[in-house]
């Protein structure tokens, strides 16, 4: 039989276990990480994302990239207000969905982005992006119309970090990794 005693204590072991399990789990699923700052082309460290023109049947598709640009440079540090000397404009299309299945039940759509990083009124750098994906047909119009917006807001976030990605200054980038590398 145990001990009163006894079972206190492996009742605290436990729940000190539970506490320092939990506390790592925390600290793992946080959200900090390592990361370069971001500079664009140029050297800009803060750069604006003005509204992308919308070439496509979908009512919110600009909106759309515009947002996944602004929160990749926000994520980034360097997203500045419509009075930056450096900014990204364009438009985006997409193409309109085809069943990619004999069945009907998927469908492909085509996301295509138009992007110029523009610095003082001069255009720095520009970049065409396609991406394509598939979703699931719905049980009704409205149900595969909305599985088509999300698809084409996944596309919009993935060609967000492409562009970002193209534009970035990469010579102002190297010297801080060769430091780091270095000690």
């Amino acid at each position: 039989m145990r001990r009163p005693r006894d079972a206190r204590r492996s009742l605290a072991a436990l729940l000190a276990a539970l506490l320092a399990a939990l506390a790592a789990l925390a600290a793992a699923g946080c959200g900090y990480g390592f990361s370069h700052a971001y500079r664009a082309r140029g050297g800009a460290e803060r750069v604006h994302v003005r509204a992308f023109q919308n070439l496509s049947s979908d009512p919110e598709l600009g909106a759309a990239l515009t947002a996944a640009l602004r929160e990749e440079l926000a994520r980034r540090g360097a997203s500045a207000g419509p009075d930056a000397p450096v900014a990204i404009e364009g438009e985006v299309g997409a193409g309109e969905g085809l069943p990619s299945s004999v069945t009907g039940s998927t469908f492909h759509v085509v996301l295509t982005a138009r992007a110029r990083l523009v610095s003082e009124g001069k255009v720095v750098g520009s970049l065409s992006v396609r991406r394509e994906g598939d979703h699931l047909g719905g049980a009704d119009p409205l149900e595969t119309e909305g599985r088509r917006a999300l698809e084409l807001r996944r596309l919009a976030a993935d060609a967000a970090r492409e562009i970002l990605e193209a534009f970035e200054d990469r010579d102002a980038r190297a010297p801080a990794a060769q430091g780091a590398a270095g000690r």
